[in-house]
């Protein structure tokens, strides 16, 4: 982001699976999935981290794509908080919002049914797959990538998990700036996984190959203002595990960006270096946790979205220790994980397991309840907080 050559490698793996939100009907397909490898790599004049080997013929975006998260009740109420920011606290409640990467539409569809929004919007995403309008909807949707040739004029633009998956964010956001126009009152909202938690809290499962991409605050804010947008707020949400960031279509003056001092290098690249001295100490940990919990009866993974792919990659890629996966998503359950073919199940599934696996502290309450509901005695484990047990 920064044009530093001033990048360390602190993390390798190669012959991961290049998705970790595809669908497969078998197990041997899921296993068979494209792989490709990792050399996540941090720059030491801005602290963005990036996948240095990423190809990006590697990866499709499609109808069989699917990461719907609003089936869980705790990620569903960050959602409304967002779209009460948005319409309430940032005043965008007419005009037309554009949202890219819009997934299966679930946040515009919250955009414009809060109370106080009179918008119309347009969603763009390859992977959209459900009606494109309807009489009386204010909302249509486009089936393709948003770009040079789809962007359209928008009083809003919002673009939340997109620009970690693609390997020059800096183009996505130069075509967003391109396409909102001339008008000074545009307001852009960007969300992405933060960095810098995931190197601090030594999350190892949040290193995967859809996300070539990933940013600090400061080099979030830095790529913002490259584009061309007057930078308003950067922030941590979602307990920390995302930077929220907003802005205006107008550069608001001050040094060019490039003059800017930046300071998060350094503790980027210290905070990876630590990362990689503790990899192994926490595969170590993992296999500990799985062999004393695999003695008393099944163990399940919960979520078949990126973490749970990762970890199962990781720890069980044969699959003989984890039983299987759950997912709230209905779309999911069925199906088989991709890359080692775990069987994805309803919650019903984990029943009676011994241990449940929750790898998101986020949802911890959530999945207790909803064992606690099924009458499961499962022990629920957060594998992040075993590793710093088994460490200490």
């Amino acid at each position: 982001m920064c044009g530093s050559a001033g990048t360390e490698p602190f993390l390798s793996r190669t012959g991961v699976p290049v998705h970790q939100n595809l669908l497969f009907d078998a197990a041997a397909s899921a296993r068979a999935i494209a792989r490709g490898d990792l050399e996540m790599r941090a720059c030491g004049g801005c602290g963005f981290v990036f996948n240095a080997v990423f190809d990006p013929a590697l990866v499709e975006y499609g109808p069989s794509y699917e990461n719907s998260q609003n089936h869980s009740a705790a990620f569903n109420a960050h959602l409304d908080q967002l779209a009460d920011h948005i319409v309430v606290g940032r005043g965008v409640s007419s005009g037309r919002i554009v949202e890219v990467g819009c997934g299966k539409g679930a946040f515009l569809h919250k955009l414009l049914g809060h109370p106080r929004s009179a918008c119309d919007a347009i969603g763009f995403d390859p992977a959209y797959t459900g009606p494109l309008e309807a009489p009386g909807w204010r909302v249509r949707f486009v089936p393709d990538f948003y770009g040079p040739e789809t962007a359209v004029p928008a009083d809003a633009v919002v673009c939340r998990h997109v620009i970690e998956h693609i390997p020059d964010p800096l183009a996505l956001l130069r075509t967003v700036r391109a396409g909102v126009g001339a008008s000074g009152a545009t307001r852009v909202f960007f969300e992405t996984p933060c960095a810098e938690w995931i190197l601090r809290n030594r999350v190892p499962w949040d290193f995967f190959y859809e996300h070539c991409s990933l940013f600090t605050a400061e080099s979030l804010a830095l790529a913002l203002a490259r584009a061309g947008f007057g930078v308003t707020d950067v922030r941590h949400i979602f307990g920390g595990q995302y930077l929220w960031a907003e802005g205006t279509a107008v550069w608001g003056g001050g040094p060019p960006p490039e003059a800017r001092e930046l300071k998060s290098g350094a503790h980027s690249c210290a905070l990876a270096r630590a990362f990689t001295a503790e990899e192994q100490n926490l595969r170590a940990a993992w296999s500990a946790m799985l062999e004393e919990a695999g003695a008393r009866g099944p163990v399940f993974a919960w979520g078949a979205g990126a973490k749970g792919v990762t970890f199962c990659n990781l720890a069980d890629p044969d699959g003989t220790r984890v039983a299987g996966v759950v997912d709230v998503n209905p779309a999911k359950q069925g199906k088989y994980l991709p890359g080692t073919g775990h069987p994805i199940a309803a919650p019903g599934a984990a029943a009676g397991a011994a241990a449940v696996l929750v790898f998101n502290p986020n949802y911890l309450a959530e999945v207790r309840d909803q064992l606690a509901a099924l009458g499961s005695r499962a022990e629920v484990i957060d594998p992040m907080q075993e590793a710093v047990t088994c460490d200490s």
